[in-house]
């Protein structure tokens, strides 16, 4: 067995011991730690993929151990942290409202299954990838504590609301929505002005806002795509 080939499927697996801490984090409340090794796993899950096309060792055992990891740090864990936060508001008229949360791990889990078989998404994605939509849900808790007295985001602590964010996330995974791609190989201003315009924007949210800005940014990436492909649908008419 050759060392090179494991070096990706090494990644994969600090990509899931990563889930598995943070689902420990994240059911003794600790979200902001939880969030953080989310954070590690989307790390390593980046760079599993990064040595699989540098050592050519790219293979179906990696894909499925991929999809596997994935599902705990990107699945398990936003649908965990969403039951969480059902479960501390007022939802007296229905005890079982919180599992409702893990309809976002459902969703990353067919998104994930579809990914595998979909030839479309090499270069770019099709519906929100599930790294992205778990660093939106586990931002929350993140958000809803750096402003607690905020009448804005009051509204997350309304489990209707909640409930939505849980629906339309699970949806937004699996919907035919080409999202345009972050992978600039050569540096021309008039190909990849979208690109450079979204992540000049959400560099300067980092640096003013910090980890609030995450879910913003991850908002403006799926509205900027949605305006995008509206207006190249218009000018092909």
């Amino acid at each position: 067995m050759k060392i090179k080939a494991q070096i990706p499927n090494l990644f994969t697996m600090l990509n899931l011991f990563s889930g598995c801490v943070a689902l420990v984090m994240a059911i003794d409340l600790k979200f902001d730690l939880a969030f953080y090794f989310v954070c590690l796993g989307i790390f390593f899950d980046f760079f599993d993929g990064f040595f699989a096309r540098k050592f050519n060792v790219a293979g179906p055992l990696g894909v499925q151990l991929d999809s596997l990891a994935d599902m705990v740090t990107s699945g398990v864990i936003p649908g965990f942290v969403m039951l969480c936060l059902l479960s501390n508001t007022n939802y007296s008229a229905f005890h079982y409202l919180p599992y409702f949360g893990f309809l976002i791990t459902l969703g990353a889990c067919y998104r994930l299954a579809k990914f595998n078989i979909d030839t479309r998404q090499s270069d770019s994605f099709i519906g929100l990838p599930t790294p992205a939509n778990a660093l939106f849900v586990t931002s929350l808790p993140l958000v809803i504590a750096t402003y607690p007295n905020n009448s804005l985001i009051a509204l997350l602590l309304n489990p209707w609301v909640l409930l939505a964010i849980t629906v339309l996330s699970a949806y937004v995974m699996n919907a035919e929505i080409p999202l345009f791609s972050l992978k600039i190989k050569n540096f021309s201003f008039a190909k990849y002005k979208l690109q450079i315009f979204f992540l000049a924007v959400s560099v300067l949210l980092l640096l003013f806002l910090q980890i609030p800005a995450v879910p913003l940014i991850i908002m403006l990436y799926v509205l900027l795509s949605v305006v995008d492909n509206t207006f190249k649908i218009t000018s092909s008419k």
